[in-house]
């Protein structure tokens, strides 16, 4: 299966046009979506016929409101944030001491060192069987100040801070233990139970996922399985706040898109000669819309490689020269001229020959066509 020619982004903004769509049907009477419009019914579909008519031409229905205009958050969009219900027995107060040292990191370690850290590690070991969880630490830092690569004793230092209800500081210890070995599978699991003591639920799934994957183990396995559903209703509440404000973002683009045009008619007709002057000059962008109305075109304009390449042109028409000798991109540009006899405003200085001759594109900068004037 082929790699979809879009991002991540670009899909949830899909997303979000469509279920827009669904909610408000009269925006595809929209002119500016003429073209959707035409490639939904040449696919069999059909416009309920009791959408009515919505008048598109009046600025106060497509005058942004107050919160919009200024920037402020959407409160449908805000509002989603307190919808979920969370678990949060267990979560306690984090911790705030200062945190215990953590070695040199560019020390070279002798080897003697490493035998006098192995010395302090079984004494550790000891005092934690013992439960003298504050002895163990001051015991581990001593081993960790002898080895400070070992992600090893960084890790155990930090069970014990967890044994001591001190997340934050398990959380460093961990953290510094992935960083020097980063398929730790201890690290994970003891930084995950210390998400989950302070309620950063995502954060302690993830860090146990990553523990069972690496290692798997009963006791990290139960901590996945208490954070998980409250994980899963902060990421699907995650995944629906961003649905919605891609919707909201579609919904603003197309607004703005449609003051424009309005701009744009109310410009052309002030000055008395809209027809005149798009007829010498080009056509406008309003235009653009209109010839995608052609079935061959609308067709064309589906394919991903001709899209991606007038979405580029039209960012820069410098790019052109990249796809002057594309076949398939040259034939679509010849026919543009031979309909239209000029360039759309949105493409217009993309050519640097001037508009391509019919049957072939223009030759790049500096060269002469001898047509460099447009089409008939």
């Amino acid at each position: 299966m082929s790699k979809l020619p879009f991002s991540k982004e670009h899909l949830v903004q899909l997303n979000g046009f469509i279920d827009l769509c669904r909610k408000d049907p009269k925006i595809l009477l929209d002119p500016e979506l003429a073209f959707f419009k035409s490639y939904i019914e040449s696919m069999g579909g059909r416009i309920p016929a009791a959408v009515p008519e919505t008048n598109f031409g009046s600025p106060k229905t497509s005058r942004p409101g107050p919160a919009e205009e200024e920037g402020q958050p959407d409160p449908e969009v805000e509002s989603e944030e307190s919808d979920i219900e969370l678990d949060n027995s267990g979560v306690i107060e984090p911790d705030s001491d200062e945190p215990q040292p953590m070695g040199d990191a560019d020390k070279e370690v002798a080897e003697e060192d490493v035998e006098k850290s192995e010395e302090k590690k079984r004494e550790a070991i000891e005092a934690f069987g013992e439960g003298e969880f504050k002895k163990t630490i001051d015991i581990y830092t001593e081993a960790i100040l002898l080895n400070p690569g070992s992600a090893l004793l960084f890790a155990k230092r930090g069970q014990c801070f967890l044994k001591l209800n001190k997340p934050n500081a398990c959380i460093r210890d961990c953290s510094r233990a992935l960083e020097i070995n980063p398929d730790n599978a201890a690290a994970y699991k003891f930084r995950g139970r210390a998400h989950r003591l302070l309620g950063e639920w995502e954060d302690a799934a993830r860090d146990l996922r990553n523990a069972c994957k690496i290692d798997f183990d009963e006791q990290a396995d139960e901590w996945l399985r208490e954070v998980t559903p409250n994980a899963r209703k902060l990421e699907e509440h995650r995944r629906k706040y961003e649905r919605k404000r891609a919707e909201k973002e579609m919904k603003e683009k197309l607004d703005r898109a449609r003051r424009a045009r309005e701009e744009h008619v109310k410009a052309a007709k002030s000055a008395g000669a809209q027809g005149d002057d798009e007829g010498s000059a080009g056509l406008g962008m309003g235009d653009f819309y209109q010839f995608l109305k052609d079935p061959e075109l609308v067709q064309a304009f589906q394919d991903p490689e001709l899209a991606a390449a007038f979405q580029d042109i039209t960012a820069n028409p410098a790019n052109f020269v990249k796809y002057q000798n594309n076949p398939k991109i040259s034939a679509v540009i010849t026919k543009l001229a031979n309909k239209f006899g000029a360039m759309p405003e949105a493409f217009r200085g993309a050519f640097p020959g001037g508009f391509p001759p019919s049957g072939g594109t223009s030759s790049g900068p500096g060269t002469d066509t001898g047509d460099d004037v447009g089409l008939d």
